[in-house]
């Protein structure tokens, strides 16, 4: 029965029929169905209907697979349509502006510096392999062209009027800088990275050039002072000393708030452009500009006070003549630093370094510090010259100028600057201060060499007397400057071997009323002064032959030595009121004697 079964339905069969009904599904499908009732009608046909059906399965995964490669086919043939229509019409390229590209920038900026708050130490090692791995993005690149292209701009134009013209354009360059300097930063942690060496290279030659422009400009805007304190009229070297004073003078008032000349804008300017050299990387080049510029404006301030430049061998050489005219002017050139150039240049550098303490003060002390030092060389190299008695009120002048403007500058020091600055202000005043003690003795050899024989006709005035009585009068209106000295140098002046041994004793001392220990050492030494010359001139009284003459000589120079003490009023508190009783007496005991010499020799005649 199986036999007759297969015969009856052979799988050729079966497949023939279900390829020939591939064109009518509906009549495929009724005879499955025909076939599924004849299946279940007769059980015995199941092993043929076992048979037939892995044909069936295969025939229809063949189809679908023939479906799917199909699809594929047409999917793939519109993706290539898709990339052919992308080939031909790009997309528009977007169009980059400083503005726009900035916060982007900023944004990159951000994103490589910040490290997570939660990172272990283990951790740094990764983020820096992921930044080395990371991909610079476009803009970046187009930032650096927008960049270089603006500074390019600056540098066609050269000399000033740069900046200025355009504000909005100052403050874009400004930021541009900005933003390039925390770029070089930030990329820094990338620069073994081969890939990205090109892209940091040309960004720091960008930071470079911009740079340069920045510093030119900062150069620039110094350079272009307003000398509001100049007198236009004036010749480049200046008029009378006095007129010059005349001017500063004038002008200070005018001057004070806009810092030595600069206007508050170029100020700003000054302070932006410092702040964007500094935190580029640039303090040095900015400070030496800075150092550069108002060193020589310093200079041009000596020329103006005309005052030179003088080294201390040619101060040795030059004769008192022309150096008494350099004294003068190295007083106002003091004077004039210490009160108004110094304030106002530690104003300025405040100003202009406003966010940095630190640079300003170290540059304002080297600037005043070299101006310090010529001056106070100077100083020094006046008091290493010849001494002689005719040199002391100038160099009187010269250490109350030390005494009173030096000491007020401390202020604008640190404690550092300051404490030098008195170190080497106390020696140089130290070194006058000697000389003029030694001077002011040498008053007294002046009186022991002149050991005249000569007598002077008439009995009138001994030149002697006139030269020591003017020179102590006008001692009189530098009494304070003078104690000052010799209480801060008497160990020098009493070592002295020409007066040592009339300042130890005590038997000449006229002002009895007080000890020797209550008196200055200027009041002692201006005793022995007026000593010598009373000693001087009763020697000179001797050479006369004639008694009479001889007390008329006495007379005549007692009394131009008394008026001479009442007419100053500090030496005849110094000298003290029993010294000019004495005076006094003695001036009546010599008109005693003339009258006492005259008298007898008239009566001598009138005797038979």
């Amino acid at each position: 029965m199986e036999r007759d079964l297969s015969e009856k339905h052979p799988p050729e069969k079966q497949l023939s029929n279900v390829s020939d009904s591939s064109d009518n599904r509906e009549n495929g499908t009724s005879i499955a169905t025909t076939l599924n009732a004849d299946h279940h009608d007769h059980p015995e046909t199941e092993t043929c209907d076992q048979l037939a059906s892995p044909s069936l399965k295969a025939g229809v995964k063949v189809e679908e697979t023939d479906n799917k490669s199909h699809e594929i086919e047409e999917v793939d043939q519109e993706e290539k349509e898709n990339d052919e229509k992308i080939e031909d019409n790009p997309p528009p390229e977007i169009h980059y502006t400083l503005e726009t590209v900035s916060q982007d920038i900023d944004q990159f900026i951000t994103t490589l510096s910040v490290t997570p708050k939660d990172a272990k130490e283990t951790t740094v090692e990764e983020s820096k392999d992921e930044k080395m791995s990371m991909e610079i993005p476009v803009f970046v690149v187009k930032f650096l062209d927008l960049v270089e292209e603006k500074v390019a701009k600056h540098e066609l134009t050269e000399g000033k009027g740069k900046w200025g013209q355009n504000p909005e354009e100052d403050s874009s360059f400004l930021e541009a800088v900005n933003r390039i300097s925390r770029l070089t930063s930030s990329l820094d942690e990338l620069r073994s990275d081969p890939n990205h060496a090109a892209l940091i290279s040309r960004n720091g030659g960008i930071q470079q050039r911009a740079m340069a422009c920045l510093e030119d400009e900062f150069r620039f805007t110094l350079e272009d002072i307003k000398h509001n304190d100049q007198d236009p009229n004036t010749d480049a070297k200046g008029k009378q000393h006095e007129a010059d004073r005349c001017v500063v003078q004038e002008s200070e008032s005018s001057v004070t708030d806009n810092f030595l000349g600069y206007s508050d804008d170029a100020v700003s300017k000054l302070n932006r452009i410092a702040k964007e050299m500094i935190e580029g990387g640039f303090e040095s080049e900015c400070c030496q500009v800075y150092m550069m510029i108002r060193g020589q404006a310093f200079d041009e301030c000596f020329v103006e006070i005309g005052f030179e430049k003088i080294s201390i061998d040619e101060v040795q050489k030059m004769q008192w003549e022309a150096l008494e005219r350099e004294i003068p002017l190295w007083i106002k050139a003091v004077k004039e630093y210490a009160s108004i150039y110094f304030v106002k240049e530690l104003k300025l550098a405040e100003a202009i370094f406003s966010n940095y303490s630190s640079i300003s003060s170290s540059l304002f002390s080297n600037l005043t510090r070299s101006v310090l030092i010529q001056l106070l060389n100077f100083a020094e190299a006046v008091a290493m010259t010849k001494r002689s008695a005719e040199k002391l009120f100038k160099f009187l002048d010269m250490y109350e100028t030390l005494r009173d403007s030096l000491p007020a500058m401390g202020a604008l020091f640190s404690e550092e600057y300051e404490n030098e600055l008195k170190a080497e202000s106390t020696t140089a005043r130290c070194r006058i201060g000697e000389a003029a003690i030694c001077m002011f003795c040498d008053l007294e050899n002046s009186i022991k060499s002149d050991t005249g024989k000569t007598p002077v006709p008439g009995g009138a005035v001994h030149p002697l007397t006139r030269y020591t009585m003017n020179y102590v009068k006008y001692a009189g209106e530098y009494i304070a400057t003078l104690e000052q000295v010799f209480r801060e140098h008497s160990k020098i002046e009493r070592a002295d071997s020409t007066s040592r041994p009339r300042y130890e004793s005590e038997s000449q001392n006229f002002n009895n009323d007080n000890d020797e220990e209550t008196q200055s050492p200027f009041s002692n030494q201006l005793m022995r002064v007026m000593d010598l010359l009373d000693s001087n001139l009763e020697a000179k009284s001797k050479v006369y032959k004639d008694i009479s003459l001889s007390c008329i000589f006495m007379m005549n120079n007692g009394r131009y030595i008394v008026q001479k003490i009442k007419g100053s009023t500090e030496i005849r508190q110094m000298m003290g009121d029993p010294w000019c009783r004495k005076k006094s007496s003695e001036l009546r005991n010599y008109h005693k004697n003339y009258q006492r010499e005259t008298w007898s020799k008239l009566l001598g005649l009138l005797r038979p």
